[in-house]
């Protein structure tokens, strides 16, 4: 399959969750400049299931976030295809609104993953997942790796 066909829609992403046969894993973010703690984190999310649901911001999304002037500095599309080529990716489901709640209602995966900057009560989802019998889990961060802080060293070297 080509990479470019793990990406979906909503309701493309659900035809192809009500098909998988294992834990499906969900987890979410802007993932602008992809980078080896990004890849980690990936990889530490799919170690917890079969396959691994990745939804990534719009750039409208991202933009309301408030992540920086001229953020997201590669458009969705991108993010997407990049995401979409790592292994430990299932499928990429972008969304417009400002958190995956919808994505997560919809798609009802049986492990929510954030990295540990977040804790249970500020885990958009996570009632929900609980409600069902799925599970809730934090991966570490990789230490030094940060887009906010590559952008800014970016633009402080220039």
């Amino acid at each position: 399959m080509s990479t470019s066909a793990k990406i979906r829609n909503c309701r493309a992403a659900l035809e192809w969750r009500t098909a998988e046969r294992g834990r499906v894993v969900f987890t979410n973010g802007v993932f602008d400049l992809l980078h080896p703690g990004h890849v980690e984190y990936l990889e530490a999310a799919r170690a917890l299931g079969d396959a691994l649901i990745v939804g990534t911001n719009s750039d409208a999304s991202v933009r309301r976030l408030g992540k920086g002037p001229g953020r997201p500095v590669l458009p969705l599309e991108a993010r997407a295809r990049l995401l979409a080529g790592l292994e430990a990716v299932s499928c990429v489901v972008p969304f417009e609104e400002d958190t995956p709640l919808a994505l997560i209602e919809a798609l009802r995966p049986d492990v929510l993953v954030k990295g540990a900057d977040y804790n249970r009560a500020t885990i958009v989802g996570a009632d929900i997942v609980e409600s069902y019998g799925g599970r809730v889990a934090t991966v570490a961060l990789v230490p030094g790796f940060s887009t906010t802080a590559l952008v800014e060293r970016l633009r402080a070297s220039s």
